[in-house]
C-alpha cells in the first residue's frame, strides 16, 4: 500500500485534509479517486466512469480498489451516493458531499444530470410536512424526463 507524504499541488493537499478530517489514511488510491471527483466535468461519477479515467491516465488500480474507496467515501460522507434510471438503467453514480441541498433532472434519454435548488419548493415542502404535522429529516427529489434540446 502507497502512503502519500508529501504532495504539492492544491488538489492533492486538499484531499489530504478531506481524508483525515474523515478519519481515512492518505493512501495514494484515495488521493486519486478523490482527485477524479474533485476535478471531474461532470459532477456525478459511476465507479466505472473513475476506474476509466484512472487507467487512461495510466495508472494501475483494480475495479475492486474504486468501489471499495468509494464505499469508504460513502461511510465518511465526503461523497453522496445517488441511484439515477435513464434507458432501462440503474446505476450508483457519485457526487462529493460540499455540504449544500439541491436537487436533479435526470435525462431518461441520456442519462444527463442537471443539479438544481428552487427556494420555493424547499418551502412548499416545509409548509406541506407543516400541515401534516411532520418533521423532515431530509429529502432527495429527482425529476426524470427529456431535455427539449436532446435528440
Amino acid at each position: 500500500m502507497y502512503i502519500v507524504n508529501l504532495i504539492n499541488d492544491n488538489i492533492a493537499n486538499m484531499s489530504n485534509i478531506e481524508l483525515k478530517n474523515a478519519g481515512l489514511k492518505i493512501t495514494l488510491p484515495r488521493v486519486k479517486i478523490l482527485s477524479k471527483l474533485e476535478n471531474a466535468e461532470k459532477h456525478h461519477l459511476s465507479a466505472e466512469d473513475i476506474y476509466k479515467e484512472l487507467l487512461n491516465d495510466g495508472e494501475v488500480i483494480s475495479l475492486a480498489t474504486v468501489y471499495r474507496v468509494l464505499t469508504q467515501f460513502e461511510a465518511a460522507k465526503i461523497v453522496i451516493r445517488h441511484h439515477f434510471d435513464s434507458e432501462g438503467n440503474s446505476q450508483a453514480v457519485f457526487e462529493l458531499n460540499h455540504g449544500d441541498h439541491h436537487d436533479h433532472m435526470v435525462s431518461v434519454k441520456t442519462g444527463k444530470v442537471v443539479e438544481f435548488y428552487d427556494e420555493i419548493i424547499e418551502n412548499r415542502q416545509k409548509e406541506i410536512a407543516k400541515e401534516h404535522n411532520f418533521k423532515i429529516n431530509d429529502h432527495s427529489m429527482i425529476l426524470y424526463g427529456e431535455f427539449l434540446d436532446e435528440e
